[in-house]
């Protein structure tokens, strides 16, 4: 059941200069997942207090450190204050869908699942645009040869991960390149995992941040570098 609340998962949302879209994106996401953890990464904006406004926990990193530490952060949270069994990384700009995340969760709890990665490419839903597909299909193929996964999506950043698989997890590498380390480190902890096909909406305030191409490219290049 989709419209299940999701009362022992947590959303763990990295958060960065989202003042016009997060505290709706919390409002929408509360209705089934109460319990949901933004690391404002320092925002100069008034992010962390719109998130806080509409109901979610705010931990505050003082100085922008990436998107791969508000991640770690927020992980380090949910196991260490709360007792939640599942974490769903989840965006701040509005392009995840709520109904995904507890679509995958309830993939997790019903196939005994230690992850869930959604995906872009299983379904003909997503629009990601020529150039961008391209440069996600290197980087997910350079990502399946370093962590001997079979992934169709490796950095999309919707994904379920249950409490003890979340112990494992030490990320490292603090920009772009952290989803690739994610992936490896789920890969090499031997647990069980799927994929969910996944909606991802870009919207017209996602595209104006220039995500649609430039985050991609910036993936490749860490994958290259790192």
């Amino acid at each position: 059941m989709t419209d299940t609340v999701q009362r022992d998962a947590w959303l763990v949302i990295p958060l960065y200069n989202e003042g016009p879209v997060i505290g709706t994106v919390v409002e929408e996401a509360r209705r089934t997942f109460p319990h949901i953890v933004c690391v404002d990464d320092g925002s100069s904006d008034d992010s962390a207090d719109r998130a806080e406004a509409a109901g979610a926990v705010v931990v505050r990193h003082p100085i922008n450190l990436g998107q791969g530490a508000a991640l770690q952060t927020g992980i380090d949270y949910v196991v260490h204050q709360t007792a939640g069994e599942f974490l769903v990384t989840f965006d701040a700009d509005g392009q995840h869908r709520v109904e995904d995340a507890a679509a995958m969760v309830g993939k997790a709890r019903q196939e005994d699942l230690a992850a869930v990665f959604g995906s872009r490419f299983l379904d003909g839903r997503t629009d990601t645009g020529w150039l961008k597909r391209q440069v996600l299909r290197v980087a997910v193929t350079m990502t399946n040869w370093s962590s001997g996964m079979k992934l169709t999506d490796a950095h999309n950043g919707l994904r379920v991960i249950r409490r003890d698989l979340a112990e494992r997890l030490d990320l490292t590498q603090n920009r772009m390149a952290h989803a690739s380390e994610i992936v490896e480190q789920i890969g090499d902890s031997g647990l069980p995992w799927a994929e969910y096909p996944v909606h991802v909406l870009y919207t017209d305030y996602s595209r104006s941040k220039g995500q649609s191409v430039f985050n991609s490219v910036n993936i490749l290049t860490e994958l290259l570098f790192k």
